[in-house]
């Protein structure tokens, strides 16, 4: 755009110096085998790597993200893919399809994919955004909500899917109907700096990438620790007091989360709500409800049921 707007007013030819013929796609792709082979799919596209929001922001805070699980046990696997934008999800998606002879394709891949996340403009200070999958209420669409809902930034904002926008529209297509939402800060479209030079590096900040950072890692932890439990002592409320719960903790009163999450966990852990719905219903943070089932575990209060 600089280089057009200083050429002098005159009539030009445009030279298009370009081949019709077969070539080759690069992507990248990343994988980390947790303790079960469902997995979590993470994605950012490379298409335009000169725009420092709408492109290595997404690439950033993945490459960091991978490091971070790489360093860590998880329930989960995790496959980080960074690909062109559009054609290169595509690709990745049909090399089961054009797997031949017995070469190896994706389809088992697809196949055990539970939640997924797009990840962009993840480096300015707008939003968080979330825009959910086409399932619309799918696990990672109910995590996102619950950690952006309960997050201190006042631009937040929760969108329903369209068939528009990112890689999510191939993840989310009828054929996957993958439960794949979208990350962003600001929403792709909504800020002047969008597609065009002025989105740079003088354009993002590292305590943006951070909190970004910050956000999908809560998003993640809640879909690792998700599970529901069974009160082994449902018949009215089991006095806490003596099991170590109630009072005190390390000579201090119980914060006012801590208590309630005890107490929420304890009434609702019949088997058929888990965390999440715990925390959804309570309007308590995961973490608090994740920590209050964990010591009620510990106390022989609960029973962890398998993972479903």
């Amino acid at each position: 755009h600089i280089q057009l707007e200083a050429l002098p007013e005159d009539t030009y030819d445009v030279v298009i110096d370009a081949t019709l013929s077969d070539g080759s796609l690069t992507y990248g792709e990343f994988y980390k085998a947790g303790d079960t082979t469902d997995e979590i799919l993470l994605s950012a596209h490379v298409c335009h790597p000169s725009l420092a929001n709408d492109n290595c922001s997404g690439l950033a805070l993945l490459t960091l993200l991978a490091k971070y699980l790489a360093a860590r046990r998880t329930r989960y696997s995790y496959r980080i893919l960074l690909a062109p934008g559009t054609i290169g999800a595509i690709t990745w998606l049909a090399q089961d399809r054009l797997a031949q002879n017995g070469s190896a394709g994706n389809e088992q891949a697809t196949h055990r994919i539970k939640h997924g996340l797009i990840v962009s403009n993840a480096g300015d200070g707008g939003g968080p955004t979330y825009k959910r999958s086409r399932r619309g209420d799918a696990e990672v669409d109910r995590a996102a909500a619950h950690v952006i809902g309960l997050s201190d930034l006042e631009t937040r904002r929760i969108l329903d899917f369209s068939p528009y926008g990112y890689d999510e529209r191939q993840y989310c297509s009828p054929g996957f109907d993958l439960a794949v939402g979208s990350f962003q800060r600001s929403c792709w479209g909504t800020f002047p700096q969008y597609h065009t030079s002025a989105d740079n590096l003088d354009f993002i900040r590292p305590e943006h990438l951070a909190t970004s950072f910050g956000l999908v890692v809560r998003i993640l932890n809640v879909l690792e620790g998700n599970r529901a439990y069974r009160n082994l002592k449902p018949y009215c409320e089991p006095q806490l007091g003596k099991r170590g719960l109630y009072s005190a903790v390390d000579g201090a009163p119980l914060a006012h989360d801590t208590r309630m999450g005890l107490l929420w966990v304890l009434n609702l852990s019949d088997g058929r709500h888990s965390l999440l719905d715990i925390a959804e219903r309570s309007g308590l943070r995961f973490e608090a409800i994740r920590e209050a089932a964990q010591r009620l575990h510990v106390a022989g209060l609960l029973d962890a049921l398998p993972k479903a």
